[in-house]
């Protein structure tokens, strides 16, 4: 068969086709993806009516930032709403795909777009924490001509990931794990897309399970949707079915209770019940980084001076856990687990933040220009 005689007339409505059949029938994240600003649930901190990211689109350019939180809070559909109220063009490019070729070429096309039509380019790079050094390097001179505006997306600490030439050019904005009334809202809004009725109790479920992240309940709640028998409701039994195997196990509220009772026995400092929960958690579907970031938070919080080494315990499992991957990673985990209920505790790193609120603050001697 000869190549396609259509032109690039048909081409483009085909493609205006296929995206609109894609926003009609696609996952129920992409169908409620909101228009606009205003309609994005939850970071009021950021996007109310005074907020540091609603204040940047009457900038006259916008300046290079960061948009840093756990996944599902938001941080691509801010992105392009940005891009799109200012009427700036929006590239997207993936830091797992894309090559330093393909930020030269998105580069030039900027500044010719920029010199030919004053046209400015927004640069959304996801997982930018994925990007490499040399990769990061390409990107810096375009960041700092402002041929470019860059917003990059990143679950991880960008103090730690991103290199420093191009983090001093770059503000960066911290997003949250979205709150229960915001989760809600969401699932108000589901229901009334799906047109079905969502249970209180399969409400509740989804909600516990969802552990802040807008993106896994919605896409529980489309599953849900399409599970149930009859009717147009969606019932407890359901959203457990579209939970998976995993989280059939794990039960209503299980997530946190668990979780804390993890912690607590690490502080009783009984290690054999700590790691008995540490596995109810992972065979139950738990996501193993998490678990990690509160051993993270327990070796401060809970041991500190007691011993120090525990934090590096810690903070090497957690690491760890990113390279290794399950299954291997429940030996690293139980690992740390152990290590931290048996370490002495101390809870003076609380006490002395408490305490640090209402220190009066004094400069040293040799800030005052005072000698010994």
């Amino acid at each position: 068969m000869g190549r396609s005689s259509l032109g690039p007339v048909a081409v483009d409505l085909f493609a205006a086709a296929a995206e609109r059949a894609a926003a009609e029938n696609g996952p129920l994240a992409d169908r409620l993806r909101p228009r606009q600003l205003a309609d994005v649930v939850g970071q009021r901190h950021l996007l109310a009516d005074d907020g540091p990211l609603v204040r940047l689109l009457d900038a006259a350019r916008l300046p290079s930032i960061v948009l840093w939180g756990p996944p599902g809070t938001g941080k691509t559909t801010i992105a392009r709403l940005i891009a799109t109220s200012r009427s700036d063009v929006f590239v997207a490019l993936s830091a797992v795909t894309a090559t330093v070729k393909d930020i030269r070429s998105t580069v030039d096309a900027a500044s010719d777009r920029l010199g030919m039509h004053q046209r400015r380019t927004v640069v959304f790079l996801d997982e930018i924490h994925r990007f490499t050094r040399t990769q990061q390097d390409a990107l810096l001179p375009s960041v700092e001509s402002g041929i470019v505006s860059l917003i990059g997306a990143t679950t991880e600490s960008p103090w730690a990931t991103i290199v420093g030439p191009l983090l001093s050019r770059l503000t960066v904005f911290r997003l949250e794990p979205l709150e229960r009334r915001d989760l809600e809202e969401l699932v108000a809004r589901a229901a009334a897309t799906l047109q079905v009725e969502v249970d209180p109790a399969a409400g509740r479920l989804a909600l516990e399970t969802a552990d802040g992240d807008a993106r896994k309940l919605l896409g529980v709640l489309d599953v849900a949707a399409a599970l149930r028998a009859s009717g147009n409701v969606i019932d407890e039994a359901t959203v457990r079915s579209a939970l998976g195997a995993g989280d059939l196990r794990y039960g209503t509220g299980a997530h946190y209770d668990a979780a804390s009772a993890f912690i607590k026995w690490m502080r009783h400092s009984e290690p054999d019940q700590a790691v008995a929960w540490l596995v109810h958690m992972l065979d139950g579907g738990e996501d193993p980084r998490f678990i990690a970031r509160r051993m993270q938070i327990f070796a401060s919080e809970d041991i500190g001076h007691a011993d120090p080494r525990a934090l590096l315990i810690a903070d090497a499992a957690a690491r760890a856990v990113d390279s290794v991957g399950m299954p291997e990673a429940r030996y690293l985990l139980a690992h740390a687990a152990t290590y931290l209920s048996m370490a002495p505790k101390s809870r003076q790193i609380v006490a002395d933040l408490e305490r640090a609120s209402t220190t009066i603050r004094r400069l040293p001697p040799e800030m005052l220009g005072e000698t010994s």
